[in-house]
């Protein structure tokens, strides 16, 4: 696709939102509702157009925004280990929180063969179930799902060019677009094009008669390495990409917080991170994100196709979110915004258009919505919320904090529209004030006119701690 093509795509997918093409208004919509559940691998919220980005092109997601309700304040609850999709996904396929989804992940065969896994409660309630793309859960996905196209890594093979990019002088060797770097080329398509394929695969088999469709596509994008075809990065040219607003050169907790030098993730930048190598990253995270996008849109239009759209649910979110040169950092291993919140956009049945809801919630709850939509019902362990309540506007359907951790290093309680984090071996405590510091550039902890806000939220952390199973617990 060329810079123009992509553009007439874009210009469609506005015209289709003008013309109320997709979803259809108007169609009784009737049985339970098909469910298309959409998931990116490292999108940050803050790098899609519909969500505040003027700069990356996502026409398609937007289309999903347009139609449908965005949750604003999405969150994933962190991670046991480097790898944070797996923490993410085996929180979502399990329904149980951190920690006890951390007991729950060497026995997950045992899960599965009592029902309690999302894909096997839709098939219970008379789903047909497909996956393809990324997995990343410790279980083979054929005992899950009952159609099974393919299935990927936690990440394509990043090469060793790939890292320590781009130098500060002299070209840079690598190039996102070529196909001999392997990575998302390997196997001679690339993997957003092959989950598309699939998904238009499962999109075909007859509508009338046959059960309703639970469609979870998993893509491998944007994470890195950040490849997609060479018209897609022509649209992102580095100099004209601005800098984050919380750009830093380095994160000055990088070390204690576990995010420093040898980790996988930080390593794809030199250090300290240049401006230039910043907007680089950031031009290829763009470039990736659109590619994505495109896929969205072709997954959309068949959906349209097949005549489903009028009673499908829509979800489109992502497993974490990602610094991609924010606060200094190029990883996810953080309890930033950038990297703890994810985009969550719900449309479909019962889902009011261009609606919004800032209420902390975790990504984990679309499975708990769709299972209530399907009319599945849950199982004793899940501990998501369907977020039905919330969209009726249901008084107490809120909760009142949203809780983060990451291995034994870092803690995060979000509450009343304040951050409080905690880097537990270091023994340091930071507090921002979201609505005031949406990039949370300013540390209010040692600010006396917040000294009894911090000392309650520390309690307040302390409570959920305990309440979670987290191994810090006092």
């Amino acid at each position: 696709m060329n810079r123009r093509d992509f553009l007439a795509r874009a210009g469609a997918g506005a015209a289709a939102l003008a013309s109320c093409a997709w979803p259809r208004r108007g169609t009784a919509a009737t049985g339970p509702p098909n469910v298309l559940f959409l998931f990116a691998d490292d999108l940050d919220p803050g790098a899609v157009h519909a969500l505040g980005n003027a700069e990356v092109r996502t026409p398609n997601i937007d289309r999903i925004a347009a139609r449908g309700t965005v949750f604003s304040n999405t969150y994933n609850m962190g991670a046991w280990h480097g790898a944070v999709c797996v923490a993410s996904r085996t929180m979502l396929m399990t329904g149980a929180y951190l920690w006890r989804a951390q007991r729950l992940e060497p026995g997950l065969g045992a899960e599965a063969a009592a029902g309690r896994l999302w894909p096997l409660r839709m098939a219970e309630a008379g789903y047909e179930t497909c996956f393809s793309g990324k997995w990343h859960v410790s279980m083979d996905p054929k005992k899950a799902f009952q159609r099974v196209a393919h299935v990927r890594p936690g990440m394509p093979e990043q090469l060793a060019g790939g890292y320590h990019r781009p130098p500060a002088e002299g070209e840079d060797r690598w190039k996102p677009w070529d196909t001999a770097n392997g990575g998302y080329w390997e196997g001679g398509r690339h993997w957003s094009e092959v989950v598309a394929d699939d998904a238009e695969e499962f999109l075909r088999r007859p509508k009338d008669g046959g059960k309703p469709l639970f469609l979870y596509l998993a893509f491998n994008a944007p994470h890195d390495p950040r490849q997609a075809p060479k018209e897609y990065l022509d649209l992102y040219p580095p100099d004209k990409i601005a800098l984050p607003e919380n750009y830093l050169p380095a994160y000055p907790d990088r070390e204690a917080m576990g995010c420093g030098e040898d980790l996988r993730d930080e390593q794809l930048a030199p250090f300290p991170r240049t401006a230039h190598a910043v907007r680089v990253h950031r031009a290829e995270y763009y470039a990736i994100i659109s590619h994505l996008d495109a896929q969205v849109g072709r997954i959309l239009d068949a959906l349209e196709a097949s005549g489903r759209a009028d009673n499908t649910l829509v979800v489109f979110s992502a497993d974490n979110g990602l610094a991609c040169g924010q606060h200094g950092l190029l990883g996810k291993q953080n309890m930033h915004n950038h990297s703890m919140r994810v985009p969550l956009i719900m449309a479909g049945p019962g889902i009011p258009a261009g609606g919004r809801v800032d209420a902390p919630v975790y990504l984990q709850d679309a499975a708990a919505t769709a299972l209530e939509m399907a009319g599945a019902g849950t199982w004793e362990g899940m501990e998501y919320r369907s977020l039905l309540p919330l969209l009726r506007g249901e008084a107490n359907a809120a909760r009142d904090a949203v809780y983060g951790a990451y291995m034994e290093l870092q803690r995060m309680l979000v509450m009343d529209g304040f951050k409080l984090v905690h880097y537990t071996k270091a023994g340091k405590w930071l507090l921002f004030d979201l609505a005031a510091d949406p990039h949370e550039r300013t540390d209010l902890s040692k600010d006396p006119a917040h000294a009894e806000r911090l000392e309650g939220m520390r309690k307040k952390l302390a409570e959920i701690q305990r309440e979670m199973d987290d191994p810090l617990a006092g």
